[in-house]
């Protein structure tokens, strides 16, 4: 993954690695069981209720998930009372944090005109005073690339959120079904990753310690309320203005390439934030990691999600009922969107790492203006438009995004669109031909069983036909892990 000293990269690749798998199994069996509860309780409507619940759970979670644990990664010199020092001050946080939620539930319930939510959003928000006593312990495997050990914990969590989710389906829970499983999930991840990660907090504790790291991660923290909070907002203003099975269609849209998206994007993300913190000293190697980071990220994400917009009818046509099928125009649109996504991730690593978390907070405001002014204007004329706002907001914040590090690490945009073009073009030229056999219009099995092995082909081929070296990168690193051998730069 990133292009630096043989053991370095061998490392990182390693935990990348380890990181993907992970996502991978539990994105995998989460996607799984949500089609499998979808089948069971069919309304979209019930749905559109989990949706309004996550938006306020995820805003929260950002208390505890940024900040500080990005400052204890970005730290050269933490040690266990920087750890310990954090893990206390997120055990009270949290539990602040959850004290007004569980106040505040009847007013968020009386918002939507949804008394019913009042005790949903009570259970449900029970996740933050889990993910006090987990965030730390998050922190210490990303800073020392011990990602192994998510493959664990996450994927124990999500097997075990499975059984509990589909068995409440079954038995005509509804709401209270969806509820549980993301409660169980996080109680179990956090369980096996404390049982399997070694650190463990001491019982001391420095205001001092406390006050350096909130220098750095209250900047962090800021730009992804910022970041979270405007993510959030439009399925808030959906749920507010429109429907229920409105927000349910665009959540579930979100959720296919949002899939991919978790596997490979925040795989890359765990990963190059604390390589890149570790060489942060050396501009040059943190260039390379970022282009290494961009040019194989967008190898992979690309035909994905060009693929994934060329075969959305018979996709959702075959693991979906059919009050599912409006869902397509916004899945195509998102997936879209998500092409460009390593993109924003790179840069904005590189500008963590390198310590400018000043810089960070900076941009994510520009952005925000940006992408609200679109949606505001585009509220108003549907579902559909505020889907399109946000394609053409992440565009320009491509643009924004790349601009610092110009100046930083001297990779500036169109730099980066010459590293990155070639795949995206070849991705969607695939994506072309691949739609096209629907014209045929052939059983959605058939047609899916046709789509697929094309579309491969052609981006293989084309991988060749181009010069892309992106899979031979991707090949020859595999072997040397595998080999156990190191790979150099």
């Amino acid at each position: 993954m990133a292009e630096g000293s043989g053991k370095t990269g061998n490392k990182v690749m390693n935990g990348f690695l380890w990181r993907l798998f992970e996502r991978i199994g539990a994105k995998g069996v989460e996607l799984v069981v949500s089609l499998i509860i979808a089948n069971i309780l069919v309304e979209p409507d019930l749905y559109g209720s989990l949706s309004l619940l996550l938006v306020i759970i995820t805003i929260l979670q950002v208390f505890v998930d940024s900040g500080l644990g990005n400052a204890l990664v970005q730290k050269k010199d933490a040690d266990n009372l920087d750890f310990s020092t954090v893990f206390y001050f997120n055990i009270v946080f949290c539990a602040v944090l959850y004290v007004g939620l569980f106040f505040a539930a009847p007013f968020i319930a009386n918002f939507y005109d949804d008394p019913s939510l009042t005790p949903l959003i009570r259970v449900l928000g029970i996740i933050i005073l889990i993910s006090g006593v987990k965030n730390v312990q998050v922190a210490y495997v990303t800073r020392n690339l011990l990602f192994k050990r998510f493959f664990y914990s996450t994927l124990g969590g999500t097997i075990a959120a499975a059984v509990v989710g589909i068995f409440l389906a079954y038995k005509g829970y509804g709401t209270w079904a969806l509820v549980m499983q993301y409660v169980t999930n996080t109680t179990f991840d956090t369980i096996i990753l404390w049982i399997t990660v070694k650190w463990k907090p001491e019982l001391k504790f420095s205001f001092k310690r406390l006050k350096g790291l909130l220098a750095y991660g209250w900047k962090l923290l800021a730009s992804s309320l910022l970041a979270t909070g405007y993510e959030q907002l439009r399925a808030l203003i959906i749920g507010k203005k429109y429907t229920k099975a409105d927000l349910a269609f665009y959540d579930k849209a979100n959720q296919f390439p949002g899939f991919i998206t978790a596997n490979i994007n925040t795989s890359i993300d765990s990963v190059l934030f604390p390589a890149m913190s570790g060489v942060q000293d050396d501009t040059e190697r943190v260039k390379n990691m970022t282009r290494r980071a961009m040019k194989t990220s967008i190898y992979l994400m690309a035909p994905m999600m060009a693929g994934l917009s060329a075969c959305a009818v018979p996709i959702v046509s075959i693991i979906l009922p059919s009050e599912w099928l409006p869902l397509i125009p916004y899945m195509i649109i998102l997936c879209i969107c998500y092409t460009f996504y390593p993109l924003h991730t790179a840069n904005l690593n590189a500008i963590k790492a390198l310590g400018r978390s000043d810089m960070f907070l900076k941009l994510e405001i520009i952005k925000k203006i940006v992408g609200i002014g679109l949606l505001i204007l585009s509220m108003r004329y549907g579902v559909f438009a505020i889907t399109l706002s946000l394609l053409v907001s992440d565009f320009i914040c491509q643009v924004i995004n790349t601009w610092p590090n110009k100046k930083l690490i001297n990779y500036g945009y169109f730099e980066q669109l010459k590293d990155i073009l070639p795949s995206i073009i070849l991705a969607w030229i695939m994506g072309g031909i691949v739609y096209c056999v629907t014209f045929l219009k052939l059983n959605d099995f058939v047609t899916l069983l046709i789509q697929v092995p094309l579309g491969v082909l052609i981006y293989y081929f084309g991988t060749k036909l181009f010069k892309i070296d992106c899979l031979d990168y991707l090949l020859s690193t595999l072997k040397s892990i595998i080999g156990g051998k190191e790979k150099k730069a």
